[in-house]
């Protein structure tokens, strides 16, 4: 069943503590596309600048991502951000965002691809998440992304969207940021899904990601890796993992949802391994199913 991404693709430098990375392929757009690429095809909304390299456009020239609602704006430069991450890889402070053509107006939702029935909005402006849902014609399901920007600055337009989506990914501290009145993550949750949505996920970096529904209440830990270089992306591939799978059984139960999470989580193992987007590049759906399987027999009891 059809999946479209709808975020920013951008041009990231990277600092850790051991190393750096200039001028990479970044956004949460790019990174959930090559992610959820890996399991089923995707269909690929963002808007660059004419400066995108044209190696990076070729990242996306696969029979698995659809990329035809890339818009490439002439006289734009494209979406920049430059952070650094402490050792312990948790924390990062953003040195220097350069909104530039996402700070303009979003790109048209093409035609062919109006018909797309699971939709995943990534983080950007709530209001431009909204209008592309008032694009699409039947999407059985919609689930977006949010960050702290939004919800401190831009709340009622995020109450807005919420209003009109399905599902919500936030991380922990953007849940209590949100429900500003609860410390505790489940009670976050339920109040989160009286704003609108079915459901919500909650990720909590190394210790996993939770998913609420008014009837569930699920954790998950992450896939162990020590192999960890570049946290980025991490959450646009677990939402990938996610949705992918979601999209590839055509069904919106808690049993989905559940194994969903869990490729959530291999996928997200498997970008952390290396900057950008070099790990999942280098992967396949072998190697997806393998952690996959690996990660079920590591949480059975039997």
């Amino acid at each position: 069943m059809s999946l479209l991404v709808t975020g920013t693709i951008g041009i990231d430098t990277i600092e850790t503590e051991d190393n750096r990375a200039d001028d990479v392929l970044g956004g949460s757009a790019a990174y959930f596309a090559v992610a959820a690429g890996l399991m089923h095809p995707v269909r690929l909304v963002a808007a660059v600048g004419e400066d995108f390299p044209e190696s990076f456009r070729q990242v996306f020239a696969t029979d698995r991502i659809d990329h035809a609602g890339l818009e490439v704006r002439k006289g734009s430069k494209t979406f920049r951000w430059h952070g650094r991450y402490e050792r312990d890889m948790n924390n990062r402070e953003s040195l220097q965002t350069d909104l530039n053509v996402v700070g303009e107006a979003p790109p048209k939702i093409p035609d062919n691809f109006q018909d797309s029935k699971y939709v995943f909005l990534a983080n950007t402006h709530p209001a431009v998440q909204r209008s592309f849902v008032e694009q699409l014609k039947s999407p059985k399901l919609k689930v977006c992304d949010t960050m702290d920007l939004w919800i401190k600055e831009f709340r009622e337009d995020l109450l807005q969207t919420l209003g009109v989506v399905d599902g919500l990914v936030l991380n922990d501290s953007e849940a209590k940021l949100l429900v500003p009145d609860e410390s505790d993550l489940i009670a976050c949750g339920r109040n989160i899904l009286g704003m609108g949505p079915k459901f919500v996920v909650i990720k909590k970096g190394e210790h996993g990601a939770m998913l609420i529904t008014n009837d569930v209440v699920y954790a998950l830990p992450i896939f162990p890796t020590d192999k960890v270089k570049d946290p980025t992306g991490a959450g646009d591939s677990f939402a990938a993992g996610m949705m992918a799978h979601i999209a590839e059984v055509d069904k919106v139960d808690p049993a989905t949802l559940k194994r969903a999470m869990a490729y959530g989580a291999c996928l997200a193992s498997v970008t952390i391994e290396d900057f950008s987007l070099a790990a999942l590049r280098a992967a396949d759906r072998d190697t997806v199913q393998k952690r996959f399987e690996e990660y079920r027999r590591m949480l059975s009891f039997d």
